[in-house]
């Protein structure tokens, strides 16, 4: 070969660096939901429209929520989750932590157009999704209203599903122990409170079929394995959409917001950036809503959700009525403790 062929001309070589830039520009995002409907949710909301305005792929995973993965990729200096979707206890958790990167709202967009509670230091909401009683219409003759019938297996004989953690298992049981949902937290903080809500968990243990993943529930009340759950409402409602008589009681429900976190060391920080901008403009928010019935975070989005819709979402004014909003700052002080305490007594 000889020497000529291998010098590189200045055009060349300008043509090499503008590829490289418009690959980076393109670069793949890794995004990680919590799976079934939510995530189908996102695909059509989120991940398709921004492949077709970017030209960027995004590529989909699911976790649980466990915070152990993301910890054990950042110590290690390996990360390959770009965007991560998570619940409020554990970002905030993970922040203090070091996990996530502080955002920079600068690159997504002004904090006006955001509900304030969805804003924290590591993190933007996605939504706002509660946690509600939900039963087979096919099943039971007379409707449960309250968590005092969720208790209830007199009334109500049957299995009852329960998320296997401590979060939210223990307000319910407060809840259903007659304690307003104002004390709740109050409660929950004294040693007194924390034996009243394991004390009202012993009453139903016999009867509790756990679930851990958000797609559970709703197949558990299908299969007729349980009578009433707990669930996230959209759940419930993607079942409904698919001809199944499910139905949920809004009552003393517990609302909170997933978020988007940015694992510290991806090294695709410019690309989880500009998904989690596009993801939060009003229209592709009020595209998920559509899908799946979770409140949009920024306040834009709401007036574009279809006015059908509107009722079943978690931020309608009724549905608000009684509701239980989950506190970040007390599961992130005491939650270690009561998850600890929660899977030893669960182990019995």
């Amino acid at each position: 070969m000889s020497s000529l062929n291998l010098k590189v001309s200045p055009i060349a070589a300008a043509c090499a660096a503008l590829c490289l830039l418009a690959g980076s520009a393109n670069a793949d995002v890794t995004v990680i939901s919590f799976g079934g409907s939510n995530q189908k949710a996102q695909v059509k909301a989120f991940y398709e429209p921004y492949t077709k305005s970017t030209g960027g792929k995004i590529i989909q995973g699911e976790y649980n929520g466990e915070q152990a993965k993301i910890k054990a990729m950042v110590e290690a200096k390996n990360v390959s989750w770009d965007v991560v979707e998570v619940e409020s206890p554990e970002l905030a958790r993970g922040c203090e932590e070091g996990l996530y990167e502080k955002l920079d709202m600068g690159k997504i967009g002004p904090k006006a157009d955001f509900v304030p509670a969805s804003l924290s230091e590591c993190g933007i909401g996605i939504f706002v999704w509660s946690t509600v009683l939900a039963y087979n219409g096919d099943a039971l003759k007379t409707a449960p209203t309250s968590w005092a019938d969720f208790w209830d297996t007199k009334k109500f004989p049957g299995k009852r599903g329960m998320r296997k953690g401590a979060k939210f298992t223990l307000e319910f049981a407060l809840l259903a122990d007659g304690v307003k949902p104002a004390d709740v937290y109050t409660l929950l903080g004294t040693k007194a409170g924390v034996e009243r809500a394991f004390k009202k968990l012993d009453q139903l243990k016999a009867n509790i079929q756990w679930w851990e993943a958000g797609a559970q529930p709703p197949q558990l009340l299908a299969a007729g394995d349980v009578i009433m759950t707990t669930a996230y409402n959209g759940r419930i409602a993607t079942a409904q959409k698919e001809g199944k008589n499910l139905k949920m009681v809004w009552t003393n429900n517990i609302y909170d917001f997933d978020s988007w976190g940015i694992p510290v060391g991806t090294p695709n920080k410019a690309e989880a950036y500009k998904f989690i901008a596009f993801a939060s403009k009003p229209e592709n928010q009020a595209v998920f809503a559509g899908e799946i019935p979770y409140g949009p975070t920024n306040i834009k989005g709401t007036p574009l959700v279809s006015k059908a819709i509107v009722p079943e979402l978690p931020t309608a004014p009724q549905n608000m009525k009684g509701a239980l909003a989950s506190n970040t700052p007390f599961w992130v002080e005491h939650g270690e403790d009561l998850e600890q305490r929660f899977n030893a007594w669960a182990a019995k």
